[in-house]
């Protein structure tokens, strides 16, 4: 179907507003675009606590923003922005996690990874990993007692949070209860079919996804290590149950399509949704009607996790 209204108001608008491609940007210019259009987003609800910690890392330190809701915790949510780890923040992340908090009554802990080109791949894995260790060792610090752990993230984010519960399962631990990837890069094959598709050159294109994978991984033969596209990685068994969200209109739909596919064939629970007439990005263009059907879809399936697990902590 088409794009849904709103949303082919909102391309008409970025279109006659002016601008270059993002392609055609430096990193700098591109930033600016991200900030402008979170702005749109307007003050996320009043949190209980919020709180601004650092994890060292080898070379230096990774901010992190612990959003506690006023409801008691009932799970940790470590969200990781999108943005093709060039551009994006926690700051312009900050609507998006309390909504999340106040929601689902989890806190949030949005990471500020190191971006590319300035730290190229692996620093945005280890820098999200450092980050996803610290949360484990500080849960009782965090939400006031022993909670489920839910990895989460958009586009790049999403590859992020995938990863991480690749690196969760293979070194031990911190064990992650769910994985909520909304329209995640797992890949870098840049010609499957919702790549070349004219009508999904809107917000992200294919140029758009050829210049971020140039400046956060130049070296193509390492764009197929899993910590790089998860959908390579050999085996995908054992791994948390997944919500994966795709857009109608969008170049990274067949790659999380396909991703949710080999998921259920290793025997993972998948809770797919391709969302109509939606674009990349509607989850966290907060203002536009898509992105409240993307958070219902995540939020009932954190409260189910959550629940189901309570249940067993009962039993």
């Amino acid at each position: 179907m088409a794009l849904d209204r709103a949303t082919a108001k909102f391309i008409q608008q970025m279109a006659e507003a002016g601008g270059k491609p993002l392609h055609e940007s430096t990193p700098e210019e591109a930033r600016a675009l991200g900030a402008a259009l979170v702005d749109l987003a307007g003050p996320g609800p009043e949190m209980a606590r919020v709180d601004e910690h650092t994890v060292p890392v080898a070379d230096g330190d990774v901010p992190v923003r612990v959003l506690v809701p006023i409801e008691p915790p009932r799970g940790v949510i470590v969200y990781y922005h999108g943005g093709g780890w060039v551009i994006g923040s926690i700051n312009e992340s900050d609507t998006l996690g309390r909504k999340l908090a106040e929601r689902t009554s989890c806190v949030v802990v949005l990471v500020e990874y190191r971006l590319a080109p300035e730290y190229r791949y692996p620093t945005a894995v280890d820098d999200s990993w450092a980050a996803l260790q610290w949360v484990g060792e500080h849960l009782g610090d965090i939400a006031g007692q022993d909670v489920p752990i839910i990895v989460a993230g958009d586009s790049a984010g999403g590859n992020l949070a995938a990863v991480m519960a690749l690196r969760a399962r293979d070194r031990g631990g911190p064990e992650i209860a769910l994985q909520v990837l909304v329209y995640p890069v797992t890949d870098a094959d840049l010609d499957r079919p919702s790549y070349v598709d004219p009508e999904n050159q809107l917000l992200l294109s294919r140029d758009s996804m050829v210049w971020f994978w140039d400046h956060y991984v130049p070296d193509t033969a390492r764009r197929t290590e899993a910590d790089a596209a998860p959908l390579q990685a050999k085996d995908l068994s054992g791994l948390p149950p997944a919500v994966v969200m795709t857009a109608e209109h969008d170049v990274l739909r067949d790659e999380g399509e396909a991703f949710a596919a080999r998921l259920e064939q290793a025997g993972v629970s998948v809770d797919l949704e391709r969302h109509a007439g939606q674009m990349h990005g509607f989850f966290t263009l907060l203002m536009l009607p898509g992105s409240e059907k993307g958070f219902q879809q995540a939020i009932k399936a954190i409260k189910a996790c959550l629940a189901q697990r309570a249940r067993a902590a009962a039993a």
